[in-house]
This record gives C-alpha cells, sequence and structure tokens, in this order.
C-alpha cells in the first residue's frame, strides 16, 4: 500500500510537472506568437509609414508640376497680353503721327488755299479791268469795222450765217460719206467674222507632195539585184509600174521618180515588197505590181469612206467614193487636194450654217468640186467640165452640179451655196502656206508689182512686202496731196486686179510723210 501510495504520488507529481512544463511551454509559445505579431505589427506600419510618406512626396511633386504648369500658362497668356498691348501702343502711335501729318498736310493745304484765293481775287480783280478795256477796244474795232466794210452788224451777222451754213452743209455731206463707209466697213467686217469663223474652226495640217519617192535599202549589196543582169529587172519593174527607178551613189537608197502619185506610191509598195521577199526577177515583179495595185483600189476604196464620213457626207455613190480616194494623190500648186476638198467641204459647211443655209448640201458640194482632178490627167477635158460630167453621171443633185460647175467662175452660180463654195475654195487655196510656186514664178509676179506700181506718176518708191501680198508705196509729198494718195491707192489696186494674176488679195498701201528740217546756228 505504501508503495502504491508512493507511486501514485509520484504519478501526481509527475503530471504536475507535465501540466506545469506544458503551462510554460505554452507560455513561451505564446509571447513568442506575441512577439512576433509584434514585429510584424510594427514592420507592417513602417512599411505603410513609408509607403504613406512616398505618396506624399509624390502628390507634392504633382503638386508643384501643375503649379509650375499653371504658373507657364500664366506667364504665356501674360507675354501674350503684353504684346497685344504692345501693338496697340505701336499702332496708337503710327495712327497718332499720321493724324499728326495730315494735320500737317492740312494745314499747309489750308494756307496754300488761302494764298490761291487772294490770288484769284486779285486776277479776277485784273480779268475785270482788262474785260472793260477789252470791252471799249471791240466798240471800237466795231465801229472800225463798219466803216471799213460799210456793212451794219446785222448785215454781217446775215453773212456769217451764210457762211456756217455752208460749212454745215459741207459737214452734212461728210457726215453721210463717213456713215456709208462705216456701214461698208461693218458688212465687210461681219463677212470677215463669218469667214474667220469658218477658218479657225477648220483649221489642219496639209502636205506638199513631190514627184519622187525614196526607197530605203537594207544594203547597197541590193541595188545590183533591183538592176538584175543586163538591166532587165528593173526594165520590167518600170515597164509593170510605169515609174522610172533612179538608182545612183546615194547610199541604201534609191529613188522613185513619176509624175502621177499613185503610181508612184504603187511602185514604192512594190520594190519594198520585192525587197522584203529577196524574190526579183520580172514573173516576180509584174505578180507583186498587180497585188499592190489591187490593194491600192482597196486603200482608195477606205481613204473615200474615212473622208466623206469626217465631212459627214453620206449617200456616195461607190465610184466617187473611189475617186475621192484618188485625190489624195492628186497635188495642184503643191497643195493635197483631198486635203484640200475637205477643207473647202468644212468651211462651206459652217458659212452655211451661220447663214442659216443647208449645210449638208455646202459640205457635199465642196467635198466634190474638185472630183474631176482624179481623172484629168487620163480623161481629155478640165477638171470641172469632167467633175460635172461626174455629178451628172452619179446621179448628184443639181445644187451640186452648178457648185462644181461655178466654183471657179465659169459659169454663174444660181444658188448661195455654189457662192459659198467659191468663196470657200478661194479661202483654202489662198491662205498662207497653202499653195505654193517656183521661185522663178515668185519673183516675176513681184518684180510685175512692183514695175507696175512705179508706172504711176508721183510714186517715189515702192516694196513688195508679205510674200507679195501687199505693196507699199512711197510719194513725193510735193506731188500728191492727201486726197490724191487716196485716189492712187485705188488706181493702183485697180490696175493690179486688172492685169495681174495672183493667188488671194493684195494690200495697196500709200505712205505720204512730209518732213521740215532747218539748221540752227
Amino acid at each position: 500500500m505504501d508503495n502504491l501510495g508512493f507511486i501514485a504520488v509520484l504519478i501526481a507529481l509527475g503530471l504536475i510537472s507535465v501540466f506545469l512544463l506544458g503551462w510554460f511551454v505554452g507560455k513561451q509559445l505564446e509571447r513568442g506568437r506575441s512577439l512576433r505579431a509584434k514585429r510584424d505589427a510594427d514592420r507592417t506600419v513602417a512599411d505603410a509609414q513609408r509607403e504613406a510618406e512616398a505618396m506624399f512626396r509624390e502628390k507634392m511633386l504633382e503638386l508643384k508640376d501643375e503649379q509650375i504648369r499653371l504658373r507657364s500658362e500664366q506667364e504665356a497668356e501674360l507675354r501674350h497680353k503684353l504684346d497685344e498691348i504692345a501693338r496697340s501702343e505701336r499702332s496708337l502711335r503710327d495712327r497718332e503721327a499720321n493724324m499728326r501729318t495730315r494735320v500737317e498736310a492740312m494745314d499747309r493745304r489750308g494756307k496754300e488755299l488761302d494764298k490761291l484765293q487772294q490770288q484769284l481775287a486779285q486776277n479776277e480783280k485784273v480779268i475785270t479791268e482788262k474785260q472793260a478795256i477789252i470791252d471799249s477796244l471791240v466798240e471800237e474795232h466795231k465801229a472800225a469795222l463798219e466803216r471799213i466794210s460799210q456793212m451794219t452788224q446785222e448785215d454781217a451777222l446775215k453773212e456769217l450765217k451764210n457762211q456756217l451754213l455752208e460749212k454745215a452743209k459741207e459737214e452734212t455731206m461728210e457726215m453721210v460719206k463717213e456713215m456709208r463707209d462705216r456701214a461698208r466697213q461693218q458688212a465687210n467686217r461681219e463677212a470677215r467674222e463669218v469667214i474667220v469663223s469658218a477658218i479657225q474652226r477648220t483649221a489642219v495640217d496639209h502636205s506638199v507632195e513631190t514627184t519622187v519617192s525614196t526607197v530605203s535599202l537594207p544594203n547597197d549589196e541590193i541595188k545590183g539585184r533591183i538592176i538584175g543582169r543586163e538591166g532587165r529587172n528593173i526594165r520590167a519593174f518600170e515597164q509593170a509600174t510605169g515609174v522610172d527607178i533612179i538608182v545612183d551613189d546615194t547610199p541604201e537608197a534609191v529613188i522613185v521618180s513619176a509624175f502621177d502619185p499613185l503610181r508612184r506610191e504603187i511602185a514604192r509598195r512594190a520594190l519594198e515588197k520585192l525587197m522584203s521577199d529577196g524574190r526579183i526577177h520580172p514573173a516576180r515583179i509584174e505578180e507583186v505590181s498587180k497585188k499592190c495595185e489591187k490593194e491600192m483600189d482597196e486603200e482608195l476604196v477606205e481613204v473615200g469612206e474615212s473622208s466623206s464620213m469626217e465631212v459627214g457626207v453620206v449617200g456616195l455613190h461607190p465610184e466617187l467614193i473611189k475617186l475621192l480616194g484618188r485625190l489624195k494623190f492628186r497635188t495642184s500648186y503643191g497643195q493635197n487636194c483631198l486635203q484640200h476638198s475637205i477643207e473647202v467641204a468644212h468651211l462651206a459647211g459652217l458659212m452655211a450654217s451661220q447663214l442659216g443655209l443647208d449645210s449638208k448640201a455646202a459640205k457635199r458640194a465642196g467635198l466634190l468640186h474638185d472630183i474631176g482632178k482624179a481623172i484629168d490627167r487620163t480623161t481629155e477635158g478640165t477638171h470641172v467640165t469632167l467633175g460635172v460630167d461626174l455629178a451628172k453621171k452619179y446621179r448628184e443633185p443639181r445644187i451640186v452640179q452648178n457648185a462644181i460647175a461655178s466654183h471657179h467662175g465659169d459659169t454663174e452660180a444660181n444658188s448661195l451655196i455654189g457662192v459659198l463654195v467659191q468663196a470657200a475654195d478661194a479661202i483654202s487655196g489662198s491662205r498662207p502656206g497653202a499653195r505654193r510656186e517656183t521661185l522663178e514664178a515668185y519673183i516675176q509676179r513681184l518684180e510685175k508689182l512692183e514695175e507696175l506700181t512705179n508706172s504711176f506718176p508721183g510714186v517715189q518708191k515702192c516694196f513688195a512686202i508679205q510674200a507679195g501680198r501687199e505693196i507699199r508705196v512711197i510719194v513725193e509729198p510735193e506731188k500728191v496731196t492727201d486726197a490724191q494718195a487716196e485716189v492712187l491707192a485705188h488706181d493702183i489696186a485697180g490696175r493690179i486686179q486688172d492685169e495681174m494674176e495672183y493667188p488671194g488679195q493684195i494690200r495697196v498701201t500709200v505712205v505720204r510723210e512730209f518732213r521740215a528740217v532747218e539748221l540752227a546756228k
């Protein structure tokens, strides 16, 4: 029992010790946790304090930046206002200076005006005195004139009225003449406006055809093949095409010569085809020539159709269309006949539309007016006669037939369309650069023009200028008066019209200049 009690005591003591030890350990652990919690709290507080300080510093910096920005804006606005104030002050100073200048100028003008008024008053006083003297002198002269002329004042007034009446009659006649001249000039100006408007709206390019065509060769060796053995190839070519082939020392070129541009063009094409083919012998030459003639016939139809479509003329006979195409290879005084016919058609149509006439009929007549030139080299007769015959054969309207017959003045025009075609033909043929003449004929025409002008009395010298389209006449002022100069210009123009042939018109300008020269010694 004593052992059990002792063991129980020991156990109780052990339990108490364990309890005490557990309590002590728990206290220590709780104290450690408290210390750690306190340290964490202190650290959190420190971090929060540091973060708050950082935020405070950042906000302070932002506030300072905002203050700096606002201060800059205020300073800029202040400077702007100061600049405006300075500009306003300068403007006010300038205005004040201008006002002072104006006031000074007005003061000067006021003083000058006062001086002028004083001078005017003095002048009026002098004039009044002189007027009184003049009135007395006039009365004395009137009395003297009445004594000398033995006429009263009433008689003198009647004589003066008669003289004024005669002078008024002369001036009236001059006014009537001037009105007639003005009316004539107005009519001429309106006619020129119609013609010039038509010309400006139909300005086209023209080319001048020559009597030779140059064919380029790939090399000079082919010249021998063109000539052939003993010249048989070149003879066969000339016989088949009707042209002359000139083979000379010109490098890499031969010349096709013919008066007929159509044959020359066919020959040129045939020669180019033979060179490209390489086979050049009489049989091949004849074959290629016929083929080129056929192609040319087709091309003539295409050219005629395109020309009629360009002008706006429809319903032409196929043969007339082909003949129109032939005009492309026909020239007159260096002017291409097809281009000339197209231009005449446009001019006649435009003038007809401006005058309220049938523009389609005018275009048709203008396009066909030289159709006879397409066959005049192969058929006997003038191109006018041949053209009328063709128009009748292919049943063109009578107005077109008459326009063809009258466009050179051989027949009287029975309609305004014929007159317009005649005028358009003259405009197209006589404009500068449309036609050309040989140098010899040109020089002879100018010499004859000057010789004719020099034959008039009082002409000192004359000059043909502007390619013979104007004659400048200088007369001797002692022998020819101003009135006689006008008559002289009219007489010279009349003789030029009667005795000379020329394209377009020639202006006659008579210059009379009187010079008085004296030496100061």
